[in-house]
Protein backbone atom coordinates (compact mmCIF):
# COMPACT_ATOMS: atom_id res chain seq x y z
CA UNK A 1 0.00 0.00 0.00
CA UNK A 2 1.19 3.55 -1.18
CA UNK A 3 1.55 5.54 2.30
CA UNK A 4 1.02 8.94 0.12
CA UNK A 5 -2.32 10.03 -0.07
CA UNK A 6 -3.63 11.36 -3.42
CA UNK A 7 -5.71 14.20 -4.28
CA UNK A 8 -9.16 13.33 -2.71
CA UNK A 9 -10.36 13.16 -6.25
CA UNK A 10 -8.71 9.69 -6.28
CA UNK A 11 -7.78 8.94 -2.83
CA UNK A 12 -12.04 8.63 -1.71
CA UNK A 13 -12.54 5.97 -4.08
CA UNK A 14 -9.47 3.74 -3.01
CA UNK A 15 -10.66 4.14 0.74
CA UNK A 16 -14.02 3.28 -0.08
CA UNK A 17 -12.74 0.00 -1.91
CA UNK A 18 -10.25 -0.94 1.39
CA UNK A 19 -13.25 0.38 3.62
CA UNK A 20 -14.68 -2.49 3.58
CA UNK A 21 -18.55 -1.31 3.84
CA UNK A 22 -19.21 -2.79 0.44
CA UNK A 23 -18.14 -5.99 -1.33
CA UNK A 24 -15.43 -5.00 -3.82
CA UNK A 25 -14.74 -7.62 -7.11
CA UNK A 26 -11.01 -8.75 -7.18
CA UNK A 27 -10.16 -6.16 -10.47
CA UNK A 28 -11.02 -3.25 -8.33
CA UNK A 29 -8.05 -4.01 -5.88
CA UNK A 30 -6.09 -4.59 -8.17
CA UNK A 31 -6.59 -1.66 -10.08
CA UNK A 32 -6.36 1.12 -7.06
CA UNK A 33 -2.64 -0.89 -6.61
CA UNK A 34 -1.66 0.01 -9.81
CA UNK A 35 -2.82 3.29 -9.76
CA UNK A 36 -0.86 3.91 -6.52
CA UNK A 37 1.82 1.89 -7.94
CA UNK A 38 2.30 4.01 -11.16
CA UNK A 39 1.78 7.41 -8.62
CA UNK A 40 4.80 6.30 -6.91
CA UNK A 41 7.10 4.95 -9.41
CA UNK A 42 6.68 7.38 -12.14
CA UNK A 43 6.50 11.17 -12.24
CA UNK A 44 3.16 11.84 -12.44
CA UNK A 45 0.95 15.26 -12.10
CA UNK A 46 -2.82 16.17 -12.00
CA UNK A 47 -4.13 19.45 -13.38
CA UNK A 48 -6.22 20.25 -10.46
CA UNK A 49 -7.34 23.64 -11.86
CA UNK A 50 -8.40 22.03 -15.29
CA UNK A 51 -10.53 18.88 -13.29
CA UNK A 52 -12.11 21.53 -10.49
CA UNK A 53 -13.67 23.71 -13.14
CA UNK A 54 -14.51 20.51 -15.04
CA UNK A 55 -15.88 18.94 -11.54
CA UNK A 56 -18.16 22.63 -11.59
CA UNK A 57 -20.13 21.63 -14.19
CA UNK A 58 -21.84 18.98 -12.54
CA UNK A 59 -24.32 21.13 -11.02
CA UNK A 60 -26.19 21.55 -14.47
CA UNK A 61 -26.57 17.13 -14.22
CA UNK A 62 -29.57 16.07 -12.72
CA UNK A 63 -27.13 13.47 -10.80
CA UNK A 64 -23.95 13.13 -8.50
CA UNK A 65 -21.06 11.92 -9.79
CA UNK A 66 -20.39 8.75 -7.65
CA UNK A 67 -16.42 8.25 -6.36
CA UNK A 68 -15.89 5.43 -8.43
CA UNK A 69 -17.07 8.44 -11.00
CA UNK A 70 -14.72 10.47 -9.99
CA UNK A 71 -12.18 8.46 -9.70
CA UNK A 72 -12.35 7.45 -13.28
CA UNK A 73 -12.91 11.17 -14.45
CA UNK A 74 -9.57 12.42 -12.65
CA UNK A 75 -6.83 9.42 -14.39
CA UNK A 76 -8.64 9.67 -17.67
CA UNK A 77 -8.86 13.16 -18.16
CA UNK A 78 -6.47 15.58 -15.95
CA UNK A 79 -4.14 12.66 -15.37
CA UNK A 80 -1.03 13.55 -17.43
CA UNK A 81 3.24 11.92 -17.46
CA UNK A 82 4.71 14.81 -19.30
CA UNK A 83 3.08 18.54 -20.18
CA UNK A 84 -0.04 17.94 -22.31
CA UNK A 85 0.85 13.99 -22.50
CA UNK A 86 -2.33 11.99 -20.90
CA UNK A 87 -1.17 9.25 -18.72
CA UNK A 88 -4.52 7.21 -19.39
CA UNK A 89 -5.60 8.59 -22.43
CA UNK A 90 -7.81 5.66 -22.85
CA UNK A 91 -10.70 3.94 -20.61
CA UNK A 92 -12.35 0.87 -20.17
CA UNK A 93 -15.46 0.64 -18.07
CA UNK A 94 -17.16 -2.25 -17.54
CA UNK A 95 -20.16 -2.39 -15.41
CA UNK A 96 -23.21 -3.86 -14.52
CA UNK A 97 -26.44 -2.71 -16.26
CA UNK A 98 -27.91 -0.06 -14.21
CA UNK A 99 -24.73 1.49 -12.76
CA UNK A 100 -24.80 4.88 -14.57
CA UNK A 101 -22.14 4.38 -17.26
CA UNK A 102 -24.10 6.47 -19.64
CA UNK A 103 -24.53 9.24 -17.29
CA UNK A 104 -20.31 9.15 -16.56
CA UNK A 105 -19.96 9.27 -20.23
CA UNK A 106 -22.77 12.49 -20.80
CA UNK A 107 -20.97 14.19 -17.98
CA UNK A 108 -17.27 13.99 -19.61
CA UNK A 109 -18.12 14.64 -22.97
CA UNK A 110 -20.08 17.87 -21.86
CA UNK A 111 -16.57 18.62 -19.97
CA UNK A 112 -14.80 17.73 -22.92
CA UNK A 113 -16.34 19.89 -25.59
CA UNK A 114 -16.86 23.17 -22.76
CA UNK A 115 -14.28 26.05 -23.11
CA UNK A 116 -12.76 24.29 -19.97
CA UNK A 117 -11.27 22.57 -22.21
CA UNK A 118 -8.30 24.28 -24.23
CA UNK A 119 -8.46 22.65 -27.19
CA UNK A 120 -9.95 24.13 -30.05
CA UNK A 121 -12.63 21.99 -32.25
CA UNK A 122 -11.96 18.80 -30.23
CA UNK A 123 -15.01 17.41 -31.40
CA UNK A 124 -16.28 13.78 -30.11
CA UNK A 125 -18.36 10.87 -31.55
CA UNK A 126 -20.47 8.78 -29.43
CA UNK A 127 -20.58 5.47 -31.08
CA UNK A 128 -22.61 2.02 -30.96
CA UNK A 129 -24.58 -0.34 -32.99
CA UNK A 130 -27.73 1.11 -33.15
CA UNK A 131 -28.66 4.71 -33.63
CA UNK A 132 -30.68 4.35 -30.06
CA UNK A 133 -27.41 3.45 -28.38
CA UNK A 134 -25.73 5.57 -29.54
CA UNK A 135 -27.97 8.91 -28.72
CA UNK A 136 -28.60 8.14 -25.24
CA UNK A 137 -25.87 9.92 -23.88
CA UNK A 138 -26.02 12.28 -26.14
CA UNK A 139 -29.32 12.82 -25.73
CA UNK A 140 -28.60 13.57 -21.72
CA UNK A 141 -26.06 16.55 -23.14
CA UNK A 142 -29.11 17.57 -24.73
CA UNK A 143 -31.66 17.51 -22.05
CA UNK A 144 -28.77 19.31 -19.97
CA UNK A 145 -29.08 22.21 -22.20
CA UNK A 146 -32.32 22.51 -22.94
CA UNK A 147 -32.92 22.35 -19.03
CA UNK A 148 -30.09 24.96 -18.62
CA UNK A 149 -31.04 27.11 -21.43
CA UNK A 150 -30.89 30.39 -20.59
CA UNK A 151 -27.59 29.78 -18.49
CA UNK A 152 -25.99 27.94 -21.53
CA UNK A 153 -27.51 29.51 -24.78
CA UNK A 154 -24.52 32.17 -24.62
CA UNK A 155 -21.76 28.86 -24.78
CA UNK A 156 -23.04 26.72 -27.12
CA UNK A 157 -26.09 25.81 -29.59
CA UNK A 158 -27.69 22.75 -30.37
CA UNK A 159 -30.23 20.37 -32.20
CA UNK A 160 -31.26 16.88 -31.42
CA UNK A 161 -27.83 15.45 -34.21
CA UNK A 162 -25.33 17.78 -33.14
CA UNK A 163 -23.87 20.25 -30.02
CA UNK A 164 -21.63 23.38 -30.74
CA UNK A 165 -19.88 24.95 -28.46
CA UNK A 166 -19.67 28.52 -29.96
CA UNK A 167 -16.65 29.19 -28.41
CA UNK A 168 -14.33 25.99 -29.52
CA UNK A 169 -16.34 25.00 -31.92
CA UNK A 170 -16.28 21.63 -30.73
CA UNK A 171 -19.24 19.37 -31.72
CA UNK A 172 -20.64 16.34 -29.97
CA UNK A 173 -22.39 13.94 -32.40
CA UNK A 174 -23.37 10.35 -32.24
CA UNK A 175 -22.63 7.90 -34.69
CA UNK A 176 -23.86 4.25 -35.89
CA UNK A 177 -22.34 1.19 -37.46
CA UNK A 178 -22.52 2.03 -41.12
CA UNK A 179 -18.80 2.07 -41.46
CA UNK A 180 -18.99 3.21 -45.32
CA UNK A 181 -20.22 6.33 -44.13
CA UNK A 182 -17.28 7.37 -41.27
CA UNK A 183 -14.48 7.94 -42.81
CA UNK A 184 -12.66 11.33 -42.73
CA UNK A 185 -13.75 12.32 -39.30
CA UNK A 186 -11.40 14.80 -36.90
CA UNK A 187 -12.37 13.66 -33.87
CA UNK A 188 -10.48 14.55 -30.15
CA UNK A 189 -12.44 11.61 -28.31
CA UNK A 190 -13.85 8.57 -29.69
CA UNK A 191 -16.86 6.90 -27.37
CA UNK A 192 -17.58 3.02 -27.99
CA UNK A 193 -21.07 2.69 -25.74
CA UNK A 194 -22.10 -0.98 -24.96
CA UNK A 195 -18.58 -2.27 -26.96
CA UNK A 196 -20.30 -6.06 -26.21
CA UNK A 197 -22.20 -5.53 -29.31
CA UNK A 198 -19.44 -5.41 -31.89
CA UNK A 199 -18.19 -8.43 -33.56
CA UNK A 200 -15.27 -7.65 -35.37
CA UNK A 201 -12.80 -4.46 -35.45
CA UNK A 202 -14.19 -3.32 -38.76
CA UNK A 203 -16.60 -0.32 -37.83
CA UNK A 204 -14.05 0.23 -34.88
CA UNK A 205 -11.27 0.69 -36.45
CA UNK A 206 -13.29 3.10 -38.93
CA UNK A 207 -14.44 5.61 -35.86
CA UNK A 208 -10.98 5.77 -34.41
CA UNK A 209 -9.20 6.48 -38.04
CA UNK A 210 -9.08 10.10 -37.35
CA UNK A 211 -7.98 9.93 -34.14
CA UNK A 212 -4.29 11.56 -33.51
CA UNK A 213 -5.46 14.81 -35.87
CA UNK A 214 -6.00 16.68 -32.21
CA UNK A 215 -4.06 16.92 -29.33
CA UNK A 216 -5.12 14.33 -26.28
CA UNK A 217 -6.81 12.23 -28.07
CA UNK A 218 -8.69 9.87 -25.83
CA UNK A 219 -11.27 7.07 -26.08
CA UNK A 220 -13.70 5.86 -23.66
CA UNK A 221 -15.66 1.99 -23.33
CA UNK A 222 -18.58 2.07 -21.76
CA UNK A 223 -20.17 -1.57 -21.51
CA UNK A 224 -21.74 -4.74 -19.97
CA UNK A 225 -20.54 -7.93 -21.01
CA UNK A 226 -22.81 -9.75 -23.64
CA UNK A 227 -23.52 -12.08 -26.21
CA UNK A 228 -20.58 -11.92 -28.74
CA UNK A 229 -17.60 -13.84 -27.84
CA UNK A 230 -14.45 -13.98 -29.65
CA UNK A 231 -14.73 -10.41 -30.34
CA UNK A 232 -13.19 -6.81 -29.67
CA UNK A 233 -14.94 -7.14 -25.78
CA UNK A 234 -13.42 -10.42 -24.67
CA UNK A 235 -10.16 -9.21 -26.42
CA UNK A 236 -10.01 -5.79 -24.58
CA UNK A 237 -11.24 -7.95 -21.21
CA UNK A 238 -8.13 -9.76 -22.01
CA UNK A 239 -5.76 -7.03 -22.21
CA UNK A 240 -7.36 -5.55 -18.90
CA UNK A 241 -6.67 -8.73 -16.87
CA UNK A 242 -2.72 -8.64 -18.15
CA UNK A 243 -2.67 -4.81 -16.99
CA UNK A 244 -4.34 -5.31 -13.64
CA UNK A 245 -1.78 -8.68 -13.14
CA UNK A 246 0.88 -6.58 -14.22
CA UNK A 247 1.68 -9.30 -17.35
CA UNK A 248 2.94 -5.98 -18.93
CA UNK A 249 2.45 -2.53 -19.81
CA UNK A 250 -0.77 -0.91 -19.96
CA UNK A 251 -0.12 1.22 -22.94
CA UNK A 252 -2.24 4.20 -21.58
CA UNK A 253 -5.51 1.86 -21.01
CA UNK A 254 -7.05 1.93 -17.81
CA UNK A 255 -9.42 -0.79 -16.87
CA UNK A 256 -12.10 -0.26 -14.83
CA UNK A 257 -13.63 -3.88 -14.58
CA UNK A 258 -16.90 -4.64 -12.16
CA UNK A 259 -18.01 -7.96 -11.72
CA UNK A 260 -19.01 -10.59 -9.51
CA UNK A 261 -15.92 -13.16 -8.63
CA UNK A 262 -17.89 -16.25 -8.73
CA UNK A 263 -21.07 -17.08 -10.33
CA UNK A 264 -22.42 -18.46 -6.73
CA UNK A 265 -22.23 -15.19 -5.54
CA UNK A 266 -25.29 -13.89 -7.05
CA UNK A 267 -27.24 -15.93 -4.80
CA UNK A 268 -26.61 -13.12 -1.92
CA UNK A 269 -27.31 -10.16 -2.40
CA UNK A 270 -24.71 -8.03 -0.57
CA UNK A 271 -22.24 -9.35 -3.32
CA UNK A 272 -24.17 -7.71 -6.44
CA UNK A 273 -22.18 -4.74 -5.59
CA UNK A 274 -19.28 -6.16 -6.87
CA UNK A 275 -20.64 -5.87 -10.48
CA UNK A 276 -22.33 -2.57 -10.03
CA UNK A 277 -20.00 0.07 -8.02
CA UNK A 278 -23.31 2.58 -7.79
CA UNK A 279 -25.82 0.03 -5.98
CA UNK A 280 -25.59 1.05 -2.87
CA UNK A 281 -26.61 4.04 -3.28
CA UNK A 282 -29.59 3.22 -5.43
CA UNK A 283 -32.16 1.20 -3.44
CA UNK A 284 -35.05 1.19 -6.18
CA UNK A 285 -32.46 -0.23 -8.77
CA UNK A 286 -31.44 -2.99 -5.65
CA UNK A 287 -35.17 -3.80 -5.71
CA UNK A 288 -35.60 -4.08 -9.77
CA UNK A 289 -32.51 -6.59 -9.32
CA UNK A 290 -33.89 -8.94 -6.25
CA UNK A 291 -37.51 -9.44 -8.70
CA UNK A 292 -34.95 -10.19 -11.95
CA UNK A 293 -33.19 -12.32 -9.88
CA UNK A 294 -36.68 -14.73 -8.56
CA UNK A 295 -37.10 -14.51 -12.52
CA UNK A 296 -33.63 -16.07 -12.94
CA UNK A 297 -33.90 -18.07 -10.07
CA UNK A 298 -36.66 -19.89 -11.97
CA UNK A 299 -35.40 -19.86 -15.61
CA UNK A 300 -31.93 -19.58 -15.76
CA UNK A 301 -31.60 -20.33 -19.61
CA UNK A 302 -34.81 -17.50 -20.43
CA UNK A 303 -33.27 -15.17 -18.76
CA UNK A 304 -29.51 -15.74 -19.02
CA UNK A 305 -29.52 -11.55 -19.59
CA UNK A 306 -29.75 -11.24 -15.89
CA UNK A 307 -25.91 -12.72 -15.04
CA UNK A 308 -24.57 -11.78 -18.22
CA UNK A 309 -25.74 -8.05 -18.13
CA UNK A 310 -26.28 -7.51 -14.56
CA UNK A 311 -23.22 -9.61 -13.10
CA UNK A 312 -21.14 -9.25 -16.16
CA UNK A 313 -20.57 -13.56 -15.94
CA UNK A 314 -21.76 -14.44 -19.29
CA UNK A 315 -23.70 -16.91 -19.48
CA UNK A 316 -24.99 -17.51 -23.11
CA UNK A 317 -27.76 -20.15 -23.49
CA UNK A 318 -26.54 -22.88 -20.79
CA UNK A 319 -28.86 -25.96 -22.76
CA UNK A 320 -27.58 -24.58 -26.24
CA UNK A 321 -24.29 -24.03 -26.16
CA UNK A 322 -21.71 -26.94 -27.16
CA UNK A 323 -19.68 -25.65 -23.56
CA UNK A 324 -19.16 -22.85 -21.92
CA UNK A 325 -16.72 -19.96 -23.33
CA UNK A 326 -14.35 -20.66 -20.68
CA UNK A 327 -14.09 -24.08 -21.78
CA UNK A 328 -13.70 -23.20 -25.46
CA UNK A 329 -10.41 -20.69 -24.07
CA UNK A 330 -9.09 -23.38 -22.43
CA UNK A 331 -8.58 -24.88 -26.32
CA UNK A 332 -5.70 -22.33 -26.45
CA UNK A 333 -3.16 -24.49 -25.21
CA UNK A 334 0.54 -25.13 -27.41
CA UNK A 335 0.18 -28.33 -29.40
CA UNK A 336 3.41 -30.56 -29.07
CA UNK A 337 5.18 -31.81 -32.60
CA UNK A 338 3.04 -34.83 -33.59
CA UNK A 339 5.40 -35.68 -36.32
CA UNK A 340 4.54 -39.65 -36.90
CA UNK A 341 2.08 -39.83 -34.55
CA UNK A 342 -1.33 -42.21 -35.23
CA UNK A 343 -4.28 -39.85 -36.07
CA UNK A 344 -7.75 -39.55 -37.61
CA UNK A 345 -9.26 -36.94 -40.53
CA UNK A 346 -12.19 -35.45 -40.39
CA UNK A 347 -13.44 -33.43 -42.90
CA UNK A 348 -16.34 -31.19 -43.36
CA UNK A 349 -17.90 -30.57 -47.21
CA UNK A 350 -21.51 -29.20 -46.94
CA UNK A 351 -21.55 -27.57 -50.21
CA UNK A 352 -18.64 -26.81 -53.06
CA UNK A 353 -19.36 -22.95 -52.54
CA UNK A 354 -18.95 -22.31 -48.69
CA UNK A 355 -16.87 -23.32 -46.23
CA UNK A 356 -14.79 -26.69 -46.42
CA UNK A 357 -12.55 -28.09 -43.15
CA UNK A 358 -10.62 -30.36 -43.39
CA UNK A 359 -8.63 -31.44 -39.88
CA UNK A 360 -6.81 -34.14 -37.94
CA UNK A 361 -7.36 -35.65 -34.72
CA UNK A 362 -4.66 -37.06 -32.34
CA UNK A 363 -4.52 -38.00 -29.01
CA UNK A 364 -1.24 -37.43 -26.49
CA UNK A 365 -0.63 -37.87 -23.03
CA UNK A 366 -4.74 -37.62 -21.77
CA UNK A 367 -5.25 -34.70 -24.24
CA UNK A 368 -6.69 -34.34 -27.90
CA UNK A 369 -5.13 -32.40 -30.03
CA UNK A 370 -7.00 -31.13 -33.42
CA UNK A 371 -5.33 -29.17 -36.79
CA UNK A 372 -6.74 -28.28 -39.31
CA UNK A 373 -7.14 -26.05 -42.43
CA UNK A 374 -9.96 -24.35 -43.98
CA UNK A 375 -11.04 -22.99 -47.65
CA UNK A 376 -13.26 -20.38 -48.50
CA UNK A 377 -15.09 -20.12 -51.64
CA UNK A 378 -15.32 -16.49 -52.62
CA UNK A 379 -18.80 -16.80 -54.03
CA UNK A 380 -20.23 -17.92 -51.11
CA UNK A 381 -23.45 -16.41 -50.46
CA UNK A 382 -22.78 -15.52 -46.94
CA UNK A 383 -19.68 -13.66 -46.77
CA UNK A 384 -21.46 -10.21 -46.66
CA UNK A 385 -23.40 -12.18 -43.37
CA UNK A 386 -20.20 -12.92 -42.01
CA UNK A 387 -18.73 -10.32 -39.69
CA UNK A 388 -15.83 -12.85 -38.21
CA UNK A 389 -11.85 -11.46 -39.80
CA UNK A 390 -11.66 -13.80 -41.93
CA UNK A 391 -9.13 -11.88 -43.94
CA UNK A 392 -7.09 -11.43 -40.61
CA UNK A 393 -7.29 -15.30 -40.21
CA UNK A 394 -6.07 -15.91 -43.33
CA UNK A 395 -3.03 -13.98 -42.98
CA UNK A 396 -2.57 -16.26 -39.44
CA UNK A 397 -2.19 -19.35 -42.63
CA UNK A 398 -5.68 -20.57 -40.46
CA UNK A 399 -7.83 -20.62 -44.11
CA UNK A 400 -7.30 -20.15 -47.90
CA UNK A 401 -9.56 -18.18 -49.79
CA UNK A 402 -10.59 -20.25 -52.84
CA UNK A 403 -11.15 -17.66 -55.85
CA UNK A 404 -12.82 -20.44 -58.23
CA UNK A 405 -16.56 -21.27 -58.67
CA UNK A 406 -16.33 -24.09 -55.69
CA UNK A 407 -14.36 -25.22 -53.65
CA UNK A 408 -12.71 -28.07 -55.95
CA UNK A 409 -13.03 -31.73 -54.18
CA UNK A 410 -9.08 -32.34 -54.95
CA UNK A 411 -8.45 -29.10 -52.55
CA UNK A 412 -9.09 -30.88 -49.16
CA UNK A 413 -8.23 -34.74 -50.83
CA UNK A 414 -4.96 -33.08 -51.71
CA UNK A 415 -4.04 -31.44 -48.12
CA UNK A 416 -5.00 -35.25 -46.59
CA UNK A 417 -2.18 -36.72 -48.30
CA UNK A 418 -0.02 -33.89 -47.76
CA UNK A 419 -0.28 -34.16 -43.93
CA UNK A 420 -0.51 -38.08 -44.56
CA UNK A 421 3.56 -37.57 -45.34
CA UNK A 422 3.87 -36.68 -41.85
CA UNK A 423 1.68 -38.23 -39.66
CA UNK A 424 -0.14 -41.87 -40.02
CA UNK A 425 -3.62 -41.07 -40.79
CA UNK A 426 -5.74 -43.96 -40.18
CA UNK A 427 -9.30 -43.29 -40.93
CA UNK A 428 -11.16 -40.35 -42.41
CA UNK A 429 -14.60 -39.41 -41.13
CA UNK A 430 -17.48 -37.56 -43.06
CA UNK A 431 -20.95 -37.02 -43.41
CA UNK A 432 -22.73 -39.80 -44.89
CA UNK A 433 -24.49 -38.00 -46.97
CA UNK A 434 -21.26 -35.76 -48.26
CA UNK A 435 -19.21 -38.43 -49.24
CA UNK A 436 -20.45 -38.56 -53.24
CA UNK A 437 -19.15 -34.56 -53.49
CA UNK A 438 -15.58 -36.36 -52.79
CA UNK A 439 -15.37 -39.81 -53.34
CA UNK A 440 -13.28 -39.62 -56.50
CA UNK A 441 -10.67 -37.37 -55.14
CA UNK A 442 -10.40 -39.32 -52.02
CA UNK A 443 -9.83 -42.90 -53.86
CA UNK A 444 -7.28 -41.27 -55.34
CA UNK A 445 -5.47 -40.08 -52.37
CA UNK A 446 -5.95 -43.64 -50.58
CA UNK A 447 -9.23 -43.33 -48.93
CA UNK A 448 -12.06 -45.65 -49.79
CA UNK A 449 -15.00 -47.52 -48.08
CA UNK A 450 -14.69 -51.16 -49.98
CA UNK A 451 -12.23 -50.53 -53.07
CA UNK A 452 -9.90 -53.81 -53.36
CA UNK A 453 -10.58 -54.09 -49.07
CA UNK A 454 -10.01 -51.01 -48.14
CA UNK A 455 -12.13 -49.51 -45.55
CA UNK A 456 -10.68 -46.53 -43.85
CA UNK A 457 -13.47 -43.86 -44.26
CA UNK A 458 -16.33 -43.70 -41.42
CA UNK A 459 -19.25 -42.71 -42.92
CA UNK A 460 -21.38 -40.58 -40.10
CA UNK A 461 -24.50 -40.21 -39.09
CA UNK A 462 -26.65 -38.30 -36.32
CA UNK A 463 -26.33 -41.67 -34.30
CA UNK A 464 -23.14 -41.63 -34.27
CA UNK A 465 -23.08 -37.43 -32.76
CA UNK A 466 -25.21 -39.03 -29.95
CA UNK A 467 -22.97 -41.57 -29.07
CA UNK A 468 -19.56 -39.15 -29.24
CA UNK A 469 -21.77 -36.07 -27.53
CA UNK A 470 -21.15 -37.17 -23.72
CA UNK A 471 -17.16 -37.74 -24.36
CA UNK A 472 -16.96 -34.19 -26.14
CA UNK A 473 -18.60 -33.05 -23.32
CA UNK A 474 -16.43 -34.27 -20.71
CA UNK A 475 -13.02 -33.28 -23.07
CA UNK A 476 -14.10 -29.65 -22.69
CA UNK A 477 -15.36 -29.57 -19.17
CA UNK A 478 -11.78 -31.27 -17.90
CA UNK A 479 -9.87 -28.85 -20.74
CA UNK A 480 -8.65 -32.06 -22.77
CA UNK A 481 -9.52 -30.46 -25.89
CA UNK A 482 -6.86 -28.46 -27.84
CA UNK A 483 -6.82 -26.22 -31.05
CA UNK A 484 -3.69 -24.06 -30.25
CA UNK A 485 -4.15 -20.68 -30.86
CA UNK A 486 -6.39 -20.67 -33.16
CA UNK A 487 -9.42 -18.26 -33.08
CA UNK A 488 -10.81 -19.39 -36.14
CA UNK A 489 -11.98 -22.88 -34.28
CA UNK A 490 -13.01 -20.87 -31.43
CA UNK A 491 -15.73 -19.14 -33.42
CA UNK A 492 -16.65 -22.50 -34.90
CA UNK A 493 -17.28 -24.23 -31.44
CA UNK A 494 -19.00 -20.75 -30.30
CA UNK A 495 -21.22 -20.88 -32.95
CA UNK A 496 -22.63 -24.72 -32.60
CA UNK A 497 -25.52 -25.48 -30.08
CA UNK A 498 -26.48 -28.96 -29.21
CA UNK A 499 -29.79 -30.29 -30.31
CA UNK A 500 -31.91 -32.10 -27.87
CA UNK A 501 -32.92 -35.92 -29.86
CA UNK A 502 -35.22 -38.50 -28.57
CA UNK A 503 -34.48 -39.75 -25.02
CA UNK A 504 -32.33 -36.82 -24.67
CA UNK A 505 -29.61 -37.66 -26.99
CA UNK A 506 -27.61 -35.02 -28.33
CA UNK A 507 -26.20 -34.12 -31.64
CA UNK A 508 -25.03 -30.96 -33.38
CA UNK A 509 -26.53 -28.03 -35.33
CA UNK A 510 -25.96 -24.15 -36.30
CA UNK A 511 -27.06 -21.65 -33.55
CA UNK A 512 -27.81 -19.59 -37.15
CA UNK A 513 -27.43 -20.87 -40.49
CA UNK A 514 -25.65 -18.18 -42.54
CA UNK A 515 -23.64 -15.94 -40.68
CA UNK A 516 -22.38 -18.46 -38.30
CA UNK A 517 -20.28 -21.31 -39.86
CA UNK A 518 -19.85 -24.65 -37.95
CA UNK A 519 -17.64 -26.74 -40.93
CA UNK A 520 -14.58 -26.72 -38.75
CA UNK A 521 -16.35 -28.39 -35.42
CA UNK A 522 -18.58 -30.73 -37.37
CA UNK A 523 -15.13 -31.71 -39.40
CA UNK A 524 -13.81 -32.10 -35.43
CA UNK A 525 -17.16 -34.29 -34.32
CA UNK A 526 -16.58 -36.02 -37.59
CA UNK A 527 -12.99 -37.75 -36.83
CA UNK A 528 -14.74 -38.26 -32.74
CA UNK A 529 -17.33 -40.41 -34.70
CA UNK A 530 -14.69 -42.40 -36.76
CA UNK A 531 -12.95 -43.71 -33.44
CA UNK A 532 -11.99 -40.59 -31.43
CA UNK A 533 -13.16 -42.20 -28.41
CA UNK A 534 -10.86 -45.66 -29.41
CA UNK A 535 -7.84 -43.47 -30.59
CA UNK A 536 -4.58 -45.02 -29.64
CA UNK A 537 -2.67 -41.84 -26.96
CA UNK A 538 0.72 -41.67 -29.07
CA UNK A 539 2.25 -39.95 -25.79
CA UNK A 540 2.20 -44.09 -24.97
CA UNK A 541 4.02 -45.18 -28.35
CA UNK A 542 6.57 -42.14 -28.58
CA UNK A 543 9.20 -42.11 -25.53
CA UNK A 544 11.21 -39.75 -26.30
CA UNK A 545 11.22 -35.92 -25.78
CA UNK A 546 9.73 -34.04 -28.23
CA UNK A 547 9.56 -29.88 -28.60
CA UNK A 548 6.46 -27.72 -28.58
CA UNK A 549 5.14 -25.50 -30.65
CA UNK A 550 1.76 -23.57 -31.10
CA UNK A 551 -0.22 -23.16 -34.19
Amino acid sequence: MNSKKLIPEIQNYIDLVRSGTIEICKEQFQLIDYVEKCFKEENLFIDEESLNKYLSLEKYFPFDLYEWEIFCFTLHNCTYSKPGILRWPDLLIYVGRGSGKNGYLSFEDFCLISEYNKIKQYNIDICANSEEQARTSFDDVYNVLEENEKKLKRHFEWTKEIITNLKTKSKLKFRTSNAKTKDGGRPGKVDFDEYHQYEDYKTINVFKTGLGKKKNPRTTITTTDGDVRGGPLDSIKARALRILNEQGGDNGLLPFICKLDDEKEVDNPKMWDKANPSLHYNEELFREIQKEYIDYKEDPVSNSAFMTKRMNIPKGNKDAEVTSWENVLATNQPIPDLTGCTCIAGIDYAKTTDFVVAGLLFKYKGKYYWISHTWVCRNCNDLGRIKAPLEEWEKLGLLTFVNDVEVAPSIPALWLAEQGQKYNITTLGMDNYRYTLLAKALREVGFDTDKQGVNNIKLTRPSNQMLVAPTINSLFVNHNIVYGDTPLMRWYTNNTCKHAEKYDNITYAKIEPKSRKTDGFMAFVAAMCAGGSDLEDSGEEIDFDIGVYTY
